[in-house]
């Protein structure tokens, strides 16, 4: 088949290797600014290119794109697209906003287009690894999620630190917990560049009981990426940087049993065996691209489909109005 990634500036080379590496489509690279497009000439010539996506849309062998650009282009590029019948790809998050998402899932349904959105760790190993573990209750009802991911990272232009982060750590709760944030509170700071945060802190509870703790920031000394999963039974540490033990599960918890005496309460800690299970090598963005294929192929439901998409896009919002209503001015002297 032929598909088109469009936008090749920092991700959508990845997108070009990996769909190139399946074998299974012949790729268009579509990119703006000529330099750049002339740079990943030369990283992939088996493939064509141009510089206007507008070209693609008369393209009538040409069956879907996977788009890269900035998030405040996603929804125009993914509407022109899905309105002649081709079926979309498009990088987390969907759009800037919950109302042009659900436009999107609306028009794909129209139109019988495939929908998919880019929550790459939807497809990493240790996460479907976890998935399982929680749903066959061997961690049993979970307390609460803590995730770290920070980094002293690119400082993005289009999107502050809550859109550009946030997405991957929300993607892995809701795909672990079948449930929807009721309350959320977020504190947040731009220190570098005015009126855009780069590091965030945000606390949510959810309708199941469970609350989670979310820290994203562009602005630490050292990458971290780990996530700490706690349940009545045991309790999990995701550490996506370990690349030997990037999950641990913890035969640990507290037992309580009924009090002797007024205002006492009697505690068992419990610190059991750690294990660590074993985890393939395959690339998430390998299975990421290959399942778009598929779902293009056979006219399946992606795993991460617009709705997918669209939950994690409302509970940003939500975290967002909470740094709204709550910032702090700081002025310089």
């Amino acid at each position: 088949m032929k598909v088109a990634v469009i936008g090749l500036g920092y991700w959508g080379p990845n997108l070009m290797r990996s769909v190139l590496s399946t074998g299974q489509a012949e790729v268009v690279g579509c990119e703006k600014d000529k330099n750049r497009l002339e740079e990943v000439k030369r990283m992939f010539p088996n493939a064509e290119y141009i510089d206007d996506y507008r070209k693609l849309l008369e393209d009538k062998d040409l069956k879907a794109v996977l788009i890269s650009t900035p998030v405040n282009t996603h929804y125009t590029i993914a509407k022109d697209f899905i309105c002649v019948g081709k079926d979309v790809f498009a990088e987390k998050p969907l759009t800037e906003s919950s109302v042009k998402a659900q436009e999107l899932i609306t028009l794909a349904a129209e139109n019988e287009c495939v929908l998919m959105v880019g929550h790459i760790f939807e497809y990493n190993d240790a996460v479907i690894k976890i998935d399982d573990i929680i749903k066959n209750d061997e961690v049993g009802d979970l307390q609460y999620i803590t995730s770290t991911r920070v980094n002293l990272g690119i400082h993005r232009k289009d999107v502050n630190v809550l859109w550009d982060l946030a997405p991957h750590d929300l993607s892995i709760i809701f795909k672990w917990v079948d449930s929807n944030p009721v309350s959320v509170s977020t504190m947040a700071k731009a220190s570098v560049v005015d009126g855009l945060p780069d590091v965030a802190f945000v606390q949510m509870a959810f309708d199941c009981g469970m609350i989670a703790d979310i820290q994203v920031g562009w602005l630490a000394p050292s990458k971290v990426r780990k996530t700490i999963i706690v349940g009545s039974k045991k309790m999990i540490v995701y550490d996506e940087t370990n690349p030997q033990e990037k999950v641990k599960i913890y035969n640990s918890g507290v037992d309580f049993e009924d009090p002797h005496d007024y205002g006492e309460f009697l505690l068992s800690y419990r610190s059991g065996d750690i294990h660590s299970p074993t985890l393939s090598n395959r690339e998430p963005l390998r299975m990421e691209t290959e399942h778009f294929l598929e779902c293009v192929r056979e006219r399946k439901k992606p795993r991460t489909d617009g709705y997918n998409a669209l939950r994690v896009i409302k509970a940003i919002e939500m975290a967002e109005k909470s740094y709204e209503e709550k910032r702090i001015v700081y002025k310089k002297d």
